[in-house]
């Protein structure tokens, strides 16, 4: 997997830059984040899962590279005792994106991307990208159930030095503010295909917190 995520980085970032070895170490950066051991759901299948997703919906989309440079590094800042990663995230992507000397206003709008993955809410309203990015993102709540509770249980262990007892308080409140939304997706191609499901799987895993 690593090698096929890895050419398709070099497709992506080779549009800007021959310089091999920088595209290399960006990588191995990227790599090294993704893959650490604390890694269970945050990780680079979610990356991939993403990136597959960003794949299947490029005809919609208004700016693709931007929406994937925000797919690499919206999670390359990663502490589950931490709120501020999304920040940290975007600011580490606009540096890197400035040494591959992409346009300043593609570098900011992939920071208010990444930015808004925090909250789930749409930063960027002029298109439907920002709406896609999200809805990316919260995928693994529509699938089936078994890959629902297998998600659950990842989401656990990158939370695994909290006690229970502080751990259910906190999902309880994420699950019930997605179950207090008029809508989980915002586009309608995912909101048509994922909101029921989605919504039954959360109310599930409720019961069991």
């Amino acid at each position: 997997m690593e090698n096929e995520l890895y050419q398709s980085w070099l497709i992506l970032t080779s549009k800007y830059t021959d310089d091999e070895l920088l595209l290399n170490q960006l990588w191995k950066e990227i790599n090294q984040n993704y893959t650490t051991k604390k890694r269970h759901y945050h990780n680079l299948n979610h990356i991939k899962y993403m990136l597959q997703l960003a794949s299947n919906d490029q005809v919609d989309l208004n700016d693709s590279d931007t929406l994937q440079f925000a797919i690499w590094y919206h999670d390359i800042i990663y502490n589950a005792t931490k709120s501020n990663n999304e920040l940290k995230s975007a600011e580490f992507a606009q540096k890197r994106l400035k040494k591959l000397q992409i346009d300043s206003k593609k570098i900011e709008n992939c920071a208010n991307l990444i930015i808004s993955t925090k909250k789930h809410e749409i930063l960027n309203a002029q298109n439907q990208d920002n709406a896609y990015l999200l809805d990316w993102d919260l995928a693994i709540l529509g699938t089936t159930w078994k890959s629902y509770h297998t998600y659950t249980q990842n989401i656990r262990k990158e939370y695994s030095m909290f006690p229970d007892f502080m751990y259910k308080k906190g999902r309880k409140k994420v699950l019930q503010h997605f179950l207090e939304r008029p809508r989980i997706y915002y586009t309608e191609k995912y909101h048509n295909l994922w909101e029921t499901i989605a919504r039954e799987n959360i109310q599930k895993e409720l019961t069991l917190v």
